[in-house]
């Protein structure tokens, strides 16, 4: 009987199938859940609602931290129900430290560290990981697996295109540095300190709080930007490449025999 209540709370906790009605309402609340997480965050940073509202706000973390805190120990408990974490305790560590477990472990973490002595300045920093509840959207988003199935299978091109977008900006941050410098000691420092006219140039956003005034910098801070536009094309195109691959994929596989699940000819 425990082994089935175990394998049926795995199904629940898990992406709902079709026809699981439990499965869906448990789905719907954590994601409702999660959007009114969302909201209260935004609206606790308004300084007037806080000091008129700040009582409900502590009250709504303390039930959603219990709620993701039971959500997680559920998953954590059922998951060796599951093809893939069979073994009763190296399935669970395994399963632990995956990303979606991990994010659902830092989203509540913060709430539980005062009671182990943790210093409080540390415990404001690190309520930052509540902005981690709104990945937990990710078990539950199609999209957002395509998103990172994308970038998974382009990951060589991807580090390749990074690659030279860091030579370039720091062959432009040390360009400058030697071109400005003399006439500019206070903005061009130093490279590290070029640096941040480089990515703002290479990004083509230009602040303007830093710029060249000599001739030759002004020639290099051209070319630069002209070389921005283009290396920045080079990571767009491969991610715009890998969606249409994706989704041309997912489209085949969905051509299939209603009857007996075989691929249909396009």
């Amino acid at each position: 009987m425990l082994r089935l209540s175990k394998r049926r709370i795995y199904e629940i906790v898990e992406k709902a199938e079709p026809g699981d009605r439990a499965s869906w309402v448990f789905d719907v609340c954590i994601l409702t859940l999660i959007v009114l997480n969302i909201v209260a965050l935004c609206l606790e940073t308004v300084e007037s609602i806080r000091e008129s509202a700040g009582w409900l706000f502590q009250g709504f973390e303390t039930l959603s931290v219990i709620v993701f805190s039971l959500e997680y120990v559920l998953r954590l408990w059922s998951v060796t129900s599951g093809h893939a974490y069979r073994q009763r305790v190296w399935g669970r560590v395994r399963f632990a430290l995956t990303p979606l477990a991990l994010i659902d472990l830092l989203a509540v973490l913060p709430w539980y560290l005062p009671f182990f002595g943790v210093d409080l300045r540390f415990v404001r920093g690190a309520r930052m990981f509540r902005l981690l509840r709104v990945a937990k959207f990710s078990r539950y988003s199609r999209a957002i697996h395509t998103f990172g199935r994308v970038f998974y299978a382009k990951k060589e091109e991807l580090t390749l295109a990074l690659s030279v977008l860091l030579l370039l900006l720091l062959s432009a941050a040390s360009l400058m540095y030697f071109a400005e410098n003399a006439a500019q000691p206070e903005a061009f420092s130093s490279i590290p300190a070029s640096m941040w006219w480089a990515v703002a140039t290479l990004s083509t956003v230009g602040y303007g709080d830093v710029y060249p005034i000599t001739t030759i910098g002004k020639v290099i801070a051209s070319v630069i930007a002209f070389l921005g536009v283009a290396v920045f094309a080079i990571p767009t195109g491969i991610v715009g490449a890998g969606f249409v691959e994706a989704l041309q994929k997912q489209r085949g596989e969905r051509k299939t025999c209603p009857h007996c699940g075989e691929p249909l000819d396009p």
